[in-house]
């Protein structure tokens, strides 16, 4: 079994070291982009299965990612896990109408993340 890919763009270092190491010890194989003008070009590069994107970017904005991300045929595989501090209905409906897999909002616990990924991924421990 290949290892699967998540690659996390968050521009707050801080939140990115915890998420970075949340992730990690799930055991995927993790890149990190600080920003939405950067994100674009990793997603492309490298097709992660799952991109988790935060909405408050710099350059480009979470939900025009994830846009994008929608419109090209050769990620229609790739998940995204949106997340925002901004956490209201309004953002969370946005983020899904624009395709997003799933939604948090910050801060959220341990466990909810790591439960998610691994629904996203397919990784659940039944399945």
């Amino acid at each position: 079994m290949t290892q699967k890919s998540v690659l996390l763009v968050e521009d707050e270092d801080n939140i990115a070291l915890a998420l970075e190491h949340m992730i990690g010890r799930q055991g995927y194989r993790l890149r990190r982009v600080a920003s939405g003008s950067d994100a674009m070009q990793a997603v492309t590069e490298e097709r992660p299965d799952l991109v988790v994107l935060d909405v408050m970017l710099p350059g480009k904005s979470g939900y025009e990612i994830c846009q994008m991300i929608r419109k090209d045929e050769r990620l229609n595989d790739t998940k995204v896990l949106m997340m925002t501090a901004r956490g209201g209905e309004v953002e969370r409906r946005k983020g899904l109408a624009l395709g997003a897999d799933a939604f948090l909002a910050k801060p959220f616990a341990t466990t909810e993340l790591t439960d998610r990924i691994s629904d996203l991924l397919g990784d659940t421990a039944d399945g």
